[in-house]
């Protein structure tokens, strides 16, 4: 499915994405860290079902409108999400005091989801900021 990006000096570009290459990146990983992550994915189409899925530099991203708004990562130790966007996290400081986070990732545990409700928050605020005329 073609998405449209548009680059500096208003060139348009579109580009071909798939939930078919998440679905190759959860199938790599080893349990639970796919089972969480799947749970992750699942949480964050139910916020923006609109959302179109592939990869963002090599890790599962969802785009609204070609802006990349959410995506995940699996890493030896821990669970990443990813806002993509430095400015959500101190939005929302008090609702993740418990986790480890820097300015691009949230830490997670590899078998303990995010909960629900802090996905959707995580999403709404991204989406907020990525479109203030929304």
């Amino acid at each position: 499915m073609p998405i449209r990006l548009t680059l500096s000096g208003d060139v348009t570009k579109l580009v071909f994405v798939s939930s078919d290459e998440i679905d190759q990146y959860l199938a790599d990983l080893e349990e639970p860290k796919r089972s969480t992550l799947q749970q992750l994915r699942q949480a964050i189409l139910e916020v923006i079902p609109e959302a179109e899925e592939g990869m963002s530099y090599r890790l599962p991203a969802f785009r609204l409108d070609g802006k990349v708004i959410a995506g995940f990562a699996a890493f030896k130790a821990h669970l990443s999400y990813l806002p993509h966007s430095g400015s959500v996290f101190p939005v929302i400081r008090d609702e993740i005091a418990g986790y480890k986070t820097s300015k691009g990732a949230l830490q997670f545990p590899v078998d303990s989801p995010l909960p629900k409700d802090l996905v959707e928050r995580l999403v709404t605020v991204r989406i907020g900021q990525a479109f203030p005329d929304r």
